[in-house]
């Protein structure tokens, strides 16, 4: 699980011990794709796919992008962007759901 600040910043990691590398690595994208797009990275998955505005947004930037769920914004009670937070090891779903509960915790 990363945590990034409205600026991208990593700010927070946590992983279980076994966690792969590439989990880590896709965790903290879908954090930074998520406040780079103002949006869960879950919504962004739709506009990425051929024939949509944002086709082929993530081979633009060296692969610092992820374009599937698990990435959610992190908002203060008051609606501002605070950050984002980024989970990888479970299924998409399962991965979204999590960033979700920790998102909604967060807001209070």
């Amino acid at each position: 699980i990363a945590v990034v600040d409205d600026g991208g910043n990593l700010v927070a990691f946590a992983a279980m011990d076994d966690t792969k590398l590439i989990g880590a690595d896709i965790s903290q994208k879908k954090a930074l794709t998520a406040v780079y797009f103002q949006m869960d990275t879950k919504d962004l998955a739709p506009l990425v796919q051929p024939g949509q505005p944002l086709f082929g947004i993530e081979s633009t930037t060296g692969g610092r992008l992820v374009v599937f769920g698990g990435g959610v914004l992190l908002r203060t009670a008051d609606g501002t962007i605070a950050g984002g937070v980024g989970v990888s090891a479970g299924t998409v779903d399962e991965d979204h759901q999590v960033a979700a509960a920790g998102s909604k915790v967060f807001a209070g």
